[in-house]
């Protein structure tokens, strides 16, 4: 039979028999007392109990909202990651360089001169993936640039409110030997 922890403590002497009865009597009091006024008696440990618990949902709440962000972002990469590859344009090794900054720095990729002509207009980007770029179409660099502008490098897009009526410069001609 399974003994009361009350009769467990009295076993093992740790507490005495007064010490126990004490403890009863107190207990039968504050219920007796709470019957008579109707009043409820606020249990400490019930209430650290129910506040350790919220504080844990709330830290649980937290920790998988962060867990969500970083799947979410994972995802993303991932995405950007499988339409680049998909829509990536063959380089030409051979072709001319094409030159252009990313974090300050200038990069150099070669392409062929309709490429280079292409990217210039904006109908074809220069989008980073991982330490590498690649040349993507125009549809492709605005897929990926809706999830993390920050993967597009180079993107000449068309002003369409530019009126070129205003263009105080569109009767002269550029040069055509003006590449950098």
């Amino acid at each position: 039979m399974k003994l009361s922890l009350q009769e467990q403590l009295l076993k093992s002497g740790l507490v005495s028999a007064a010490q126990a009865k004490s403890v009863k009597s107190d207990k039968r009091k504050q219920t007796q007392q709470q019957r008579k006024n109707k009043v409820e008696v606020i249990d400490e440990a019930k209430e650290l109990a129910q506040k350790a618990q919220s504080e844990k949902i709330d830290r649980d709440r937290s920790l998988n909202q962060l867990r969500q962000q970083q799947e979410e972002q994972k995802q993303l990469a991932a995405q950007i990651i499988q339409i680049i590859e998909l829509n990536r344009l063959p380089r030409d090794a051979e072709g001319l360089a094409y030159h252009f900054t990313d974090h300050n720095k200038v990069k150099r990729l070669y392409v062929s001169e309709a490429m280079r002509d292409q990217i210039a207009d904006g109908r074809l980007a220069i989008v980073r993936l991982g330490n590498i770029y690649e040349v993507v179409s125009a549809e492709t660099a605005k897929k990926v640039q809706f999830r993390d502008a920050a993967s597009v490098i180079v993107f000449n897009q068309q002003d369409k409110s530019a009126d070129p009526i205003d263009d105080a410069y569109a009767e002269y001609q550029v040069p055509d030997d003006l590449i950098w």
